[in-house]
């Protein structure tokens, strides 16, 4: 009997807490909602399983210094999976619709106004400067840029804005169409915009180019992110490097999506994430995503007031002002087709998408210029 619990004594169940149940049935519920939901099931089925993991007492965490975890921790505590991140979105994205509409970029910029609300909302609460800063990023909807400015500015609170920023981007179908509905009319969302241009390959060749030393020469601080963002861009353009951009859009992405999830659930241990700040985190981070969809959705009504005829644009796309790409510009597009079957906004939504995402770096670009 000694024997018996002297060995009970160092299995995980021994040391099993209310805290560490709790987080491993959070996990759970993640693996659910990827799986059956299939809501983000590449970030929340390796999240979701992350936080099992992370929250088996007695094991050598992503905290303990010099085991395996930790390592693999290193990734996003020093804020290099974000960047190969960037790598493969650009990579896999085509800004010709942006490029065709050049003006449909306000509305990317126009979400992030989600960003700055939850900076001012989280110094209310009591967080210090650079806390509020790395909270404020999750108005942007973007987990990657999330995870680089919070590594660089409050790398003690990457786990719960990390967790509620990919928390928000899967929710993105439940969370936008009450707002859209709310903020437009069925006239309003039976509006059809004319088809873009024909944007010329070289155009898309000089795009990123030229985007990347306008947007890094105002916000040096997200050169990395922007960085390789518009080279995977330039490498899926030039024709001449399919190979390095079909590495970049799906086996290092995916490989990178793996550890920065699992790691990230990971780093939830109870004893560190079952906080009030916690708390505090993911009701502001609530709070920017529907500031930043309905800041979209009123600016392009505001677009509106000065265009004419086929010119007016679909106030819905205003929605996809934020980061998450694509799964925003697809609610979009099936919140268009319930008011007109026939009216695909897929294409023209998908301008204003990855312009938030290009408006979320070069935000955590100038927060990280003025506080780090």
């Amino acid at each position: 009997m000694t024997e018996f619990m002297n060995f009970f004594s160092t299995t995980a169940i021994a040391q099993l807490t209310i805290s560490n149940m709790l987080m491993i049935c959070i996990g759970i519920i993640f693996i659910y909602l990827g799986i059956f939901k299939h809501y983000e099931p590449l970030l929340l089925v390796p999240i979701g399983f992350g936080v099992i993991v992370g929250n088996v007492p007695g094991i050598s965490g992503v905290y303990s210094e010099g085991s395996v975890m930790s390592y693999i921790y290193l990734g996003v505590k020093k804020g290099i999976y974000p960047p190969l991140i960037f790598l493969g979105i650009g990579a896999m994205t085509d800004f010709s619709t942006l490029i065709a509409n050049p003006k449909l970029i306000l509305l990317g910029a126009a979400a992030q106004l989600g960003i700055f609300a939850t900076f001012i909302g989280a110094v209310l609460l009591g967080f210090n400067i650079m806390e509020a800063g790395s909270i404020g990023i999750i108005g942007g909807d973007d987990g990657p840029t999330s995870i680089f400015l919070s590594s660089q500015l409050a790398p003690k609170l990457i786990g719960p804005i990390a967790i509620a920023a990919y928390s928000y981007m899967a929710l993105v179908p439940v969370i936008q169409p009450p707002i859209i509905k709310l903020l437009t009319s069925e006239k309003e969302r039976k509006i059809r915009m004319k088809t873009p241009r024909i944007v010329s390959k070289k155009e898309k060749i000089i795009f990123p180019l030229i985007a990347f030393l306008i947007t890094t020469f105002i916000a040096p601080g997200a050169v990395m992110l922007l960085g390789m963002l518009f080279l995977g861009n330039l490498l899926k353009e030039s024709g001449v490097t399919e190979r390095l951009a079909n590495t970049a859009r799906n086996p290092l992405i995916d490989s990178v999506t793996i550890l920065l999830g699992f790691s990230v659930g990971a780093s939830t241990q109870a004893d560190v994430f079952l906080k009030l700040t916690s708390i505090k985190i993911f009701m502001l981070g609530a709070l920017s995503f529907c500031v930043a969809t309905a800041a979209g959705l009123l600016f392009a009504k505001f677009m509106n007031l000065f265009l004419k005829g086929d010119d007016k644009i679909n106030p819905l796309i205003g929605a996809a002002g934020v980061s998450a790409v694509p799964d925003s510009a697809r609610v979009v597009h099936t919140e268009g087709l319930k008011s007109d079957p026939n009216n695909y906004l897929l294409m023209h939504a998908m301008a204003p998408n990855v312009s938030g995402v290009i408006g979320s770096a070069i935000a955590a670009g100038i927060l990280l210029s003025f506080l780090g």
